[in-house]
């Protein structure tokens, strides 16, 4: 049997499960850092998935809970597509992935972990990301910590808004 050593995991199992909206709570907070919220705008912010596809794996998603998507106002829907196109640069810059997945899942039969509230999934890939670890072990591997993310996409976006 081969062992995939991941340490990190264990801070994940033995901490309490958040029972809200991670969408709705996490920005009232104002725990930015700890609760992964990488730009807050007026109608929407982005924030960082806990348990990403990819390194720099993050989602979009409107502050006012909303499970719809044609429900999203105006305002919304376009802060929404600009955080998307912010996302797209920092996470270019800081991470020179080949292209993007660009995702809502809209219901839990399309996917949804969370599907009370809406929210834009940006996931970047790379050439050769596919392996045959997720085909044959049923293992993804991702070789960067949450917070080593965290802080490189923080000076990508910072980065990125000082030249506009």
């Amino acid at each position: 049997m081969k062992v995939l050593w991941a340490p990190w995991r264990i801070e994940y199992i033995r901490s309490p499960k958040h029972d809200g909206c991670i969408f709705c709570d996490f920005p009232k907070e104002n725990l930015d850092k700890e609760r992964l919220i990488l730009y807050r705008g007026k109608h929407a912010f982005v924030i960082m998935n806990n348990y990403p596809y990819n390194p720099g794996h993050v989602m979009v998603a409107p502050y006012r809970h909303v499970a719809n998507w044609e429900e999203l106002t105006d305002e919304e829907l376009l802060e929404i597509m600009k955080l998307t196109q912010l996302m797209i640069k920092a996470i270019k810059r800081a991470m020179n992935p080949d292209g993007f997945n660009l995702g809502v899942n809209l219901g839990r039969v399309a996917g949804a972990g969370i599907d009370s509230h809406v929210h834009l999934h940006i996931v970047p890939r790379w050439n050769g990301d596919t392996n045959f670890m997720p085909v044959i072990a049923d293992t993804k591997v991702i070789p960067e910590s949450l917070q080593e993310a965290y802080d490189e996409l923080k000076r990508a976006i910072e980065e990125v808004e000082r030249e506009v």
